[in-house]
């Protein structure tokens, strides 16, 4: 379903959608595989935007991003749970636009555990067989996203159909 066009760039919608929930495909699975940094956009309580970063990965079918502290993008998720997280290629191979990927959805914030995701996308953003290197870091949060879609520019849409 093409969402917009410009020029040759197509962005679509790439997710399946059964009862509100996307389904991530495997070359979107690819695509964070690669480590690209995760925009995490929440709203402030009178409405702005809030823009932080996060590693991020696929975890299942929701994406999960971790912190050790406390922080805004987590105090606005408890309020209103609607979040975008985007993600740009490192390299642009070409194409006009660095491809791009974006996911929006429902988040849920839990306390622990952050240690254990930030150990699981090590490896994607400091090199294989890493660890993440604060070992004595606080239990933190796991943030999981529902994810209600899925969209954006780049081969890795391509590979979907």
């Amino acid at each position: 379903m093409s969402r917009f066009v410009w020029g040759h760039l197509k962005s679509h919608t790439i997710s399946s959608i059964l009862g509100g929930m996307a389904i991530v495909t495997p070359a979107a699975r690819e695509f964070l595989e690669t480590g690209p940094l995760g925009h995490v956009i929440t709203l402030n309580e009178e409405g702005t935007p809030h823009v932080s970063l996060a590693w991020a990965g696929f975890e299942g079918d929701e994406l999960v991003f971790a912190t050790f502290n406390d922080q805004p993008k987590l105090r606005n998720l408890r309020r209103d749970p609607r979040v975008t997280v985007s993600f740009q290629a490192h390299e642009s191979g070409g194409e006009f636009l660095h491809p791009y990927l974006v996911v929006r959805g429902q988040a849920r914030v839990t306390e622990g555990g952050a240690l254990a995701v930030m150990d699981r996308l090590a490896p994607l953003y400091i090199g294989p067989g890493a660890e993440f290197p604060m070992r004595d870091a606080p239990d933190g949060f796991v943030t999981r996203v529902a994810i209600e879609k899925i969209y954006g520019v780049g081969s890795w849409r391509e590979k979907n159909g």
